[in-house]
């Protein structure tokens, strides 16, 4: 990880609320022989007992989940939009030019269960991506038992206890302010991701300028 301390987010609740934004992390691990392996998959993020938890299902048989099997050490990788940063935008144009971009390294266990558990986080999950719609026609309770069976022997609810969280937030924040200002204003005449990082390093421009000021 790109580990400098003026690419850190000092609020906690915003790391968090970051990795509930962007769920659909990448799971990483390796196996007993050290080779690694990787799955994406959305998780849900919760606490209990000052303890942070993600859970979701993965595939049963795959080469990930023998692998957790084998190793139980999980990373969890949350990453938000990115976008090229051009050096010619700096107050000197003479530098290189960059990446700028947003990831949470989330390092924990993983087990896995069955039953009541995966039956719970199946639920959990097609209604909160359905936005609650207790009639949509894809949430489990309105699947019919012939398509489920099959289903629930074929995948395997998983829990990973996060032991520490790592993040950067790469966002221009060791640039002066009349860099910092181009920045933003190059990033958002264009659209997608750099619109979107453009519009994110507008919003924490005074946690970066006034911090220093103070």
């Amino acid at each position: 990880m790109y580990n400098l301390p003026y690419f850190k987010e000092q609020d906690a609740a915003e790391v968090y609320k970051f990795m509930r934004d962007y769920p659909f992390v990448l799971l990483s691990g390796v196996d007993a022989d050290n080779k690694p392996v990787a799955t994406q998959v959305p998780v849900f993020i919760d606490e209990n007992e000052g303890k942070m938890f993600l859970t979701g299902h993965i595939m049963k048989n795959t080469d990930h989940h023998k692998a957790f099997l084998q190793n139980d050490h999980v990373l969890a990788v949350f990453t938000g939009p990115h976008t090229y940063v051009s050096g010619t935008w700096y107050d000197n144009p003479s530098q290189a030019s960059t990446w700028n971009y947003m990831s949470v390294h989330a390092k924990g266990k993983i087990s896995f269960g069955g039953g009541d558990e995966l039956v719970a986080i199946l639920k959990r999950l097609t209604l909160h991506y359905e936005n609650n719609n207790s009639a949509s026609s894809t949430i489990y309770d309105n699947l019919s038992a012939e398509y489920l069976e099959p289903l629930m022997k074929a995948i395997v609810y998983f829990k990973i206890e996060i032991e520490t969280i790592e993040h950067v937030f790469k966002l221009s924040q060791n640039r002066n302010e009349k860099s910092y200002d181009n920045i933003i204003e190059k990033l958002k005449e264009q659209g997608g991701d750099a619109q979107e990082i453009g519009i994110i390093m507008e919003k924490r421009r005074h946690k970066v300028f006034n911090a220093e000021k103070e």
